[in-house]
């Protein structure tokens, strides 16, 4: 039986989306209230723990920065007209901008606009976390459209001491080994970058609940970078239960399927997702080597840690045009890809939990497979059904050396039908476990 219940594309799309879009509106960052927010309503799914680091705390070579508050921002025109409004948009300021309130002439406003000129309908999402400056964000053509004059600016803003927010939610399986799955919750109205991974993983854990599972998991909603950095340096003795883990982002365009392998390239979860990805029938499938430049896979697999931990997302970060624009909302992300991004996760999973090594009991020669009921009575076929196959390859590999996927993997036939194969050689009489 699969941990997780078979439900209908559909259905499991519309929750997915359902939840990424109630996130989708507030302005988070890498601290402050919009994070708590987006915990409360994650923890209205799931059991979530909650978790503060004071500012000033150290995070290995990292110090947690003072909390961000933002209230308000405009730029208005000397008819007092708002041109350019946070109401509207959380993206048109400087995410982390310090306070500012001044009149200014347009030669020095736009010194502190940020625009695309390469995409001029759009508003850019830019940061400023840890070098203290004021700005906004806005489309080119606004920008370039703006009269001469001078015009009211206004950040309503604050960095003060606080604290960085982040989330937990450990399911226990039979075993204390662990399989870590992690989100970043730090990007405002982004839906596919990160809004889709949130609550892809939110709905992961919640089908996950009463559910009996040979892994623990444990479910971390945190900031990019910061935010890893501080759950390792405070859960460094959790580090060594973690046998696999898996960073989600990006999860809810058409594009891809993208899995960028872990620091070690052959963790069980590279092969697992791995082996997915090829079997998921998209053609324009991408596996990526590990590099040191990406989400917080890296901070994962950092020497100190080298954590088996990979990346997988649906188009890959910085390839789509929508990345990190106003482009990337609602519209963007559709249910029918995080339903098959949700199920590719969860296959990847499913093979982790029901891997193991069989052992031929009967290994001289093949053993007589149609009085057991398990070959068709009639040969001289052509061809070889897949579930012939599957026996076959299963009985010729099974050597005590070989688990499950890498049956899987040599043979070119899906984990399923080799799980499934082995199940019934097991029942036969002809398998057992090594």
């Amino acid at each position: 039986m699969n941990i997780w219940p078979q439900i209908e594309a559909d259905d499991i799309g519309a929750e997915i989306f359902d939840l990424a879009a109630e996130i989708f509106p507030i302005c988070r960052s890498i601290t402050g209230d919009g994070v708590r927010q987006t915990l409360d309503i994650l923890g209205r799914h799931i059991d979530l723990a909650r978790h503060e680091v004071p500012s000033g705390s150290p995070a290995f070579d990292w110090t947690i920065p003072n909390e961000w508050v933002i209230r308000d921002a405009f730029i208005k025109d000397k008819a007092g007209r708002r041109i350019v409004d946070f109401a509207a948009s959380n993206l048109h300021v400087l995410n982390y901008s310090a306070p500012v309130h001044a009149t200014i002439a347009l030669a020095e406003l736009k010194q502190h606009v940020f625009t695309l000129p390469e995409q001029p309908d759009l508003i850019p999402y830019r940061t400023s976390y840890y070098a203290e400056r004021w700005g906004f964000c806005m489309s080119h053509k606004q920008l370039i459209a703006l009269p001469e004059g001078e015009y009211e600016v206004c950040i309503d803003s604050e960095l003060k001491d606080g604290s960085l927010s982040y989330g937990e939610h450990l399911h226990r399986g039979n075993s204390d080994r662990e399989i870590l799955l992690y989100a970043h919750i730090c990007h405002p109205s982004l839906a596919n970058d990160n809004c889709s991974g949130l609550a892809l993983l939110t709905c992961l854990a919640r089908h996950l609940q009463g559910r009996t599972t040979r892994y623990s998991y444990r479910f971390v909603f945190a900031p990019g970078t910061i935010g890893s950095l501080a759950w390792l340096s405070r859960n460094e003795d959790k580090v060594p239960a973690i046998d696999h883990g898996l960073v989600v982002s990006c999860v809810g365009d058409g594009g891809g399927p993208t899995y960028k392998r872990s620091r070690r390239g052959i963790a069980i979860i590279d092969r697992a997702m791995i082996h997915v990805v090829q079997h998921s029938g998209f053609a324009n499938q991408k596996l990526l080597d590990f590099s040191p430049y990406g989400y917080d896979e890296r901070q994962f697999c950092s020497p100190g840690f080298n954590m088996p931990v990979g990346l997988f997302q649906r188009s890959a970060f910085a390839t789509f045009p929508e990345y990190h624009t106003s482009a990337d909302n609602l519209d963007f992300i559709r249910p029918e890809h995080l339903a098959s991004s949700y199920r590719m996760i969860s296959d990847a999973l499913e093979i982790i939990e029901k891997d193991w090594t069989p052992l031929n009991l009967s290994p001289k020669g093949e053993p007589q497979l149609g009085r057991r009921g398990l070959y068709a009575d009639t040969g001289g076929n052509k061809s070889t059904g897949q579930n012939a196959m599957a026996l076959l390859w299963v009985l010729n590999l099974a050597d005590g050396s070989n688990s499950l996927l890498a049956i899987a993997e040599r043979s070119g036939i899906a984990f399923s039908d080799i799980a499934r194969a082995a199940g019934r050689l097991r029942e036969a009489g002809l398998l057992a476990e090594a």
